[in-house]
């Protein structure tokens, strides 16, 4: 965005791919929701917000 805002056109711009993710979990959100986030899911977040 940052390029974009400056001048550059987007078709100008190389394709970029993440080289890591970040998985965060929001337990209270889910639970409203009624969704059950299996353990494993848990255990892989990078981050875990109850």
């Amino acid at each position: 965005m940052d390029r974009i805002l400056k001048g550059t056109k987007p078709a100008q711009l190389p394709v970029e791919q993440p080289d890591r993710f970040h998985l965060a979990v929001n337990l209270r959100t889910a639970k409203k929701l009624r969704i059950k986030i299996p353990q494993s899911v848990r255990l892989r977040a990078d981050e875990i917000s109850e």
